[in-house]
């Protein structure tokens, strides 16, 4: 395996828009340089006859049937509100 260029940790510190102190640079760094040595190893793995998916084992939906049934009533639907008028729920104001 080659060696990697240094990284630099500020630079990926302020893409992620994060301080470090001076340990957590040495830390990360360290990290990160074991991080990228092991996609390094992954990227030897032979994988032309692999085909490509989105999960490593089939995924099927769970969900209940989608039937339509009645809702709540207006009044329902407005008895635990804190402030109801005119059949609506009553919220603070947040656009001045």
């Amino acid at each position: 395996m080659s060696k990697h260029v240094p990284i630099d940790i500020d630079y990926v510190a302020n893409l992620a828009r994060i301080a470090l102190s001076d340990d957590e640079r040495r830390l990360f760094s360290g990290q990160l340089e074991e991080v990228l040595t092991y996609i390094e190893k992954l990227n030897t793995v032979d994988v032309d006859q692999v085909e490509p998916t989105a999960h490593a084992i089939p995924v099927t939906n769970v969900w209940r049937e989608d039937v339509p049934r009645s809702g709540l009533s207006v009044e329902e639907a407005l008895q635990n509100a804190p402030v109801a008028r005119d059949s609506m729920f009553v919220v603070p104001k947040v656009v001045e």
